[in-house]
């Protein structure tokens, strides 16, 4: 496996809490998929898990080296999670052209103030972009 690009972006969840309160689920529904919404609402402390995730979708589309500009939307890169419960990238049709036979894996970690992610562009066939 060849690390191809990264990714990493950490945000004040402040900024995620003021988007929710002053735009409300509009906000939400224009960033996050049903799923996302889903699963951040059945958190104590939802915004901690929205900022997170929204760190992720930038962490993914640096890792990507395009932006939203490339194509994507934000609910073109989905965070879920795994059986274990570790976040994973759960690509839209848009993204998986883009990936081709790369793959992403993305770490996520917050404070009471804070949430970062970091994205890895991978190549399991060990070529380098």
């Amino acid at each position: 496996m060849v690390v191809v690009a990264t990714g990493v972006d950490i945000i004040e969840v402040r900024r995620i809490r003021e988007a929710m309160e002053r735009w409300g689920d509009r906000f939400l529904r224009r960033i996050f998929t049903p799923g996302e919404i889903s699963h951040c609402r059945r958190k104590s402390r939802p915004e901690l898990s929205f900022a997170a995730r929204y760190a992720a979708k930038e962490a993914v589309l640096k890792a990507l080296g395009i932006g939203l500009r490339g194509g994507l939307s934000w609910k073109d890169v989905e965070i879920i999670n795994d059986v274990r419960g570790a976040p994973m990238v759960k690509p839209g049709r848009p993204m998986m052209e883009l990936l081709g036979e790369k793959r992403l894996l993305i770490s996520l970690s917050h404070l009471r103030e804070m949430a970062a992610a970091v994205a890895l562009l991978v190549d399991d066939r060990g070529e380098q972009r």
